[in-house]
Order: structure tokens, then sequence, then C-alpha cells
């Protein structure tokens, strides 16, 4: 059975129509009121020229051949909308970092061949200094917001634009093989843009496979679904994958979106108290930088998580410290971290529970998810001890767009079968869990060994007075790299060296101990939470030994 996301959105909604998908700080709107809007958006893109798209079969894994529309927003109906909106026009949509500075901006829009773009007031002028120099963006639209800044010329108000269209549905034919775009975040290279087909990014992480039974086999079996939707809330930005994921997770459940009253910054209050207030079951965070600060703010204040019983980490790692910590002030919690990436979709899960206890790093695969060989020859078998690479067989992207031999190297052929193999390093363990140890472009080779920097950071985490941490290597004579640890401590604590080593020395191996700490004020991350590691780069080499 293959399936079409805007198809998808139609189905569910005429079937709950009433019940509420997307809820913000200033509007509640329902599935009915979800359709008209994206059916709306959907033909005001149709009547300023959207093309068809062209056949699937007549391109390349690394070819579009859709116009593409870029997001430019903070989470928000608009965000959701456009996605959904997109699709239904056969448009692709693609994420946009609300953070990039104008050259960053440029890149992207470029490298996308943007032609349409919903973006805030609030970002216009970043896209005013480079509009000229874009002269394939043809469609601007703005979302109005607290800035009250004008409209960019040629511009046209979001709310305006579906007014002004027509809400019928769109005269089109979707198709399994529209594309859905992901940009990578960039922590370790330029964004690349992600071409999945439609079907395939459903199955592989927007709720088309059904955890122990498998993928649905029928449309029915998808809207049998819709009658136990969840009130789930993604925390993080919706131009990070797992947030607007988790958001179509609960879309094609017949769950509803909640999103927290200040999108543009993660403020703990304002997301325990949204919690409380709209009775949020399933939350969505990323790892260790949201879970420190939410843990800190329930010290502080008290709140009613008497509906809150699932949180979901995805994107970065959640330390077992912070998950044991969770579970004490939320007993009934259970915790599930994820794992996966752009390339992939969703790979694996670690489950964590008052009961079963917390652990870090080893994950149950799901179906599809192996380890292959270092040489990219086979896959490993369980209990084999080489460490290799965590890749995912089946529904997998096409490839990277406009990138041949990028889509070339991490789309590899072994024997028959086609994998997606996006650099992470990882270790097949007997009892048939996996070990995965971080993305191997941050990983450290010391004195001819290599050490996993996300090893390294999960164990200096777990002292105490540590509030966040980034490891990377540093250039160095003898080891032609060493470890160096960027750290920052909780409020009121003074760390040491010393205690520092000897907390990583209960966990780590002498050799991949940190030779330096910095201790810094801040830890640069970006919206979603993931480590900006070419920052902490700098900051190693530019503080050398």
């Amino acid at each position: 059975m293959e399936f079409n996301l805007a198809q998808l959105q139609e189905e569910i909604a005429a079937l709950v129509p009433g019940k509420e998908c997307i809820v913000t700080a200033k509007n509640r709107f329902t599935y009915g009121e979800i359709t008209e809007r994206t059916r709306r958006l959907a033909n005001y893109l149709i009547d300023r020229g959207a093309k068809a798209p062209l056949p699937r079969q007549s391109l390349q894994g690394w070819q579009s051949g859709q116009d593409h529309l870029a997001l430019y927003l903070y989470n928000g109906n608009e965000y959701l909308e456009g996605m959904i909106g997109g699709y239904k026009a056969r448009v692709a949509p693609f994420n946009v970092n609300f953070r990039y500075v104008e050259d960053e901006l440029l890149y992207l829009l470029k490298d996308a061949s943007a032609r349409f773009i919903i973006y805030h007031a609030s970002l216009a002028p970043t896209l005013a200094k480079i509009r000229e120099r874009l002269p394939e963006l043809e469609v601007l639209l703005q979302v109005a917001d607290e800035s009250g800044n004008d409209l960019l010329p040629g511009a046209t108000d979001y709310e305006e634009a579906l007014a002004s269209s027509s809400p019928a549905r769109p005269d089109l034919q979707w198709s399994p093989d529209d594309l859905y775009i992901l940009y990578t975040g960039g922590t370790t290279g330029m964004p690349k843009g992600v071409l999945w087909r439609q079907s395939d990014i459903y199955f592989a992480a927007l709720g088309g496979t059904v955890h122990g039974v498998g993928e649905h086999q029928s449309l029915e079996s998808v809207l049998s679904m819709t009658a136990g939707g969840h009130r789930s809330f993604p925390t993080p930005p919706f131009m990070h994958g797992a947030a607007h994921w988790a958001a179509f997770n609960a879309f094609h459940t017949g769950g509803t979106v909640i999103v927290q009253s200040d999108p543009r910054s993660f403020d703990a209050d304002d997301i325990w108290s949204t919690v409380e207030r709209e009775k949020v079951e399933v939350m969505l965070i990323v790892g260790d930088a949201f879970a420190r600060p939410l843990l800190d703010q329930l010290d502080r204040k008290s709140y009613d998580l008497s509906t809150f019983a699932l949180l979901v980490s995805g994107g970065a790692a959640l330390n077992a410290t912070l998950k044991t910590a969770l579970l004490d002030r939320i007993p009934n919690l259970s915790i599930f971290d994820a794992i996966g990436s752009s390339e992939t979709g969703s790979q694996a899960m670690n489950i964590s529970s008052k009961t079963t206890g917390a652990s870090t790093g080893v994950f149950m695969p799901q179906p599809g998810n192996v380890v292959l060989s270092e040489d990219l020859s086979q896959p490993l078998q369980p209990g084999d001890q080489e460490i290799g690479w965590f890749a995912k067989s089946g529904r997998v992207p096409l490839g990277y767009l406009g990138d041949e031999a990028k889509t070339l190297r991490t789309f590899p052929v072994v024997g028959s079968e086609r994998f997606s193999v996006p650099g992470d390093r990882a270790r097949y363990m007997a009892d048939g869990n996996i070990e995965v140890l971080g993305r191997d472009s941050v990983t450290i080779n010391s004195g001819g060994e290599k050490i996993f920097a996300e090893e390294v950071e999960d164990a200096i985490k777990s002292h105490p007075g540590v509030y966040d941490c980034v490891v990377v290597g540093r250039s160095s004579e003898r080891w032609g790299q060493e470890v160096v640890a960027l750290v920052k401590a909780a409020d009121g604590v003074k760390l040491e060296d010393a205690a520092l080593r000897a907390q990583c020395e209960k966990h780590l191996a002498r050799y991949k101990l940190p030779k330096a700490f910095l201790y810094m004020d801040e830890i640069e991350r970006s919206p979603s939470g993931k480590a900006d590691y070419r920052w902490a780069k700098q900051q190693a080499e530019s503080r050398g030994s």
C-alpha cells in the first residue's frame, strides 16, 4: 500500500472534522478548519503558477521535478499549514533555519531553487537583504507578527492570500511519489536537502509503521487509529525534522498538536505551563539540552502533570542520569529515547520507566535497521565485535538534492539491497540490541584510537555539577588529535579538572579521557538543541594547549 500526505490529511480530517487539530497561544483550529486553510493555500500556489511535477521515473535520485516552497517560520499553525498546503499543490516544502544570517540563508534558498516562500514578518529584514540575488524566488507570503514589519515589495499577507483563494479541494492527482524534502542541520557541514518519496517517509517516520505490528496495509487500517489520537507537544522548532515528525504522527492518528506560548525561545516555565493547561499526554524534546532546564524548573515550581505519560527525545542523546531524575519527579512517565536521522527516518528506540530503569546509547532496532561492516561489504551479526555503520534498508530516501556524488556515497547498494548509511558508528550486541557510538564526522582519532565524542560527553554529563558539555578533537603534535571537553557548570558549582577526570574514569578507558577541559559560560547549540561542533572545534583550537 502506498500513500500521499495530502490524501491522508483529507481522509483523516473527513473522519474527525470537529476535533482539535492545532492549538497555539492565539488560535484553536479543528481538522475541518485546517483542511479548508490548507486547500486555500494550495489553490493560491496553483493560481500563482505552481507547475505540475515531472514523472518520478524520469528523474535520478538526486533530482527534483517539483517547485519548492521555503518555510522560513517559527512554530505555529502556519508552518504545518505550509507543509500540508504545499503537498496539496504538489509543491515540495522544505525547512529553513530561522537563525541563519544572510549568507547562510542565501546559500540554502539558492541550493533549493526556492520559487515560493512563507516567512514571519520579523524575519523579513534578513530576507530583504538578499532578495535581489534570488531571481527564482517569485512568490512571497508574509505572516504578520508582533514585529509590525511592513510587507516586503511584491509580498502578500498570508491571511489575505488564504482569504482570496478557493476552499475547494484542488483538482490534482496526488501521488505517493510526490516529494518530502528535509534539509539537514549543517552542524558538521553544509546543509543538504534529503529527498524522500512521501509514501516512504510516511512509513519511515510519520506514523505509517505501528511498533510491533508493521506497516499499514490499507487506508481503513490508518483510519482505525484516529480514535486514539493523543494531545502531542513537540517543543523543538518545526524546522527540525523530529519536531514536525512528531506533529505528523499526531495528525495521522487524529491527535492534537500543541504549540507553546512563545515558540521563539525555550522557556521551561512556558513548557510545563503548556503541558498543564492543555493536558498534554506526549511531549517531544531534544536530549539533554532540553531536559536539563525542564528538570531545573520543576525545582522552582509545581505543575499538574497528571495527564503527561510519554516523553520522547530525538535528535540528540538523553543522558541516563537525567532520565532517572525525570522518572523520579514524574513516576508514571515513560521515556522513549528515539534515534534516527534525516536520511533514515526512525531507526531504533530505548525505553525507560520507573520499572525498567534508565540507560543510554543502547537501542532496540526497528525492522530493516542493521550494522554494516566497516568496508560496507556485508551486514554484521549480533555479537560481532567489529564497530561498523548503523544503516537502514527498505524505505530510504531517493538522494540529496543536486548532489550525485554524496547520494551514491550515503545510499550504497550492498549485495542487492540499497541502504542509507548517514554516518553513525555502531556495534551489534549479542542480545540483538545496537550500541550507537556517534557520528563518524565528529569521531576523534587520537594516537591511532577512535574515540566517539558522544560517549565522552555522556560520561562527563554524569557528573552532577555539569550542566552541558560538548567534546571535540583538537590538533596535537603528539597524538594527531587530542580530546577536549567544553563544559558549562551548573549554577553555583565550581568544577575542577581532577573531579571531572575521576568521573570519566568510572565510564571510560584512559585513552578516551579528555586532555583538557575548557569551562564555558554557554555552549552553542542550534535552536533544535543539537551541538554546534564547528563552533566547538573553533573554540578548542583557539584555546590551544
